[in-house]
């Protein structure tokens, strides 16, 4: 399992990495749009297990994406953002307490139009930070990297307290909390050494822009959004009896299996960036 999920990290990688420096905006948009089609399948079979017109509405989804952001579509992303960061405060973020609508349910079939939107407005927070450069979009993918890696450390470590038993066992509040730390550690050495090399990155801007504490302060959020986004995932799986989202990619499941700490991140860290 490790040696394919090394494989497949290599691949990604291999494949990825010369997508976002060879300023290739065609080649962009094309595996942003592949992306973006197999998560929007995904989603559809996490909210309705054996849908059987998943794959039509991916392929239907994508087009209309690719059509309004890679087209001539004109679409206005700061819109999508603000639905997106809205959508997981007033409809997500709630479902942890209060738990998912029963399969087969109105209910259901709403709250799954719904995390497809909140997915449009992830991958048009991918294109907008591309836009700025790639690093400025690596270096935002890097914050829930940190929180997400720091976070197991410090749960492997110090982990007593279950931060949501019913829905992740794994997960602690030492884990959370140690995550959010080291990278609001590692974000102000970035700041302070990053020099020239890291000029544009997310961090190095927002602390010119907002001062520390606004640093901190969108830093946390960041933190705690990965942390919702990756529940939220985990409680969709539990629900539909599923290991991974799929599994498109070897060893490591499916696609909102690698971004689901993302979902909720993008649109709010695009937002902020808006105001730089």
């Amino acid at each position: 399992m490790l040696k394919t999920r090394i494989i497949t990290a290599l691949v990604l990688l291999a494949v990825l990495l010369p997508v976002l420096y060879s300023n290739n905006y065609m080649a962009f948009a094309v595996v942003a749009s592949v992306f973006f089609g197999a998560a929007i399948w995904e989603c559809f079979r996490l909210f309705n297990p054996g849908n059987k017109r998943a794959v039509l509405i991916a392929v239907v989804w994508t087009a209309v994406f690719a059509y309004t952001f890679f087209g001539a579509g004109q679409a206005n992303p700061t819109f999508w953002f603000a639905i997106g960061v809205l959508l997981w405060v007033l409809r997500f973020t709630p479902t942890l307490k209060f738990g998912l609508p029963p399969l087969n349910s109105t209910g259901n079939t709403l709250l799954s139009v719904l995390y497809a939107l909140g997915l449009v407005a992830c991958f048009a927070a991918i294109v907008t930070l591309y836009q700025y450069s790639a690093l400025f979009l690596l270096s935002v993918l890097a914050i829930v990297w940190s929180a997400d890696i720091f976070a197991y450390v410090c749960g492997k470590t110090f982990g007593k307290n279950k931060l949501a038993p019913t829905i992740s066992p794994g997960k602690s509040w030492e884990g959370a909390i140690g995550g959010g730390i080291v990278t609001l550690i590692l974000a102000t050495l970035t700041v302070l050494f990053g020099g020239e090399a890291l000029a544009n990155t997310f961090a190095v801007q927002v602390q010119a822009s907002f001062g520390w504490l606004g640093l901190f302060a969108i830093l946390i959020l960041i933190v705690a959004a990965s942390i919702v986004g990756d529940l939220f995932e985990s409680q969709l799986k539990r629900r539909a009896g599923m290991k991974d989202s799929s599994n498109l990619l070897p060893g490591h499941g499916g696609v909102l299996d690698r971004i689901d700490a993302l979902v909720p991140v993008l649109p709010l860290a695009a937002l902020a960036a808006t105001w730089l």
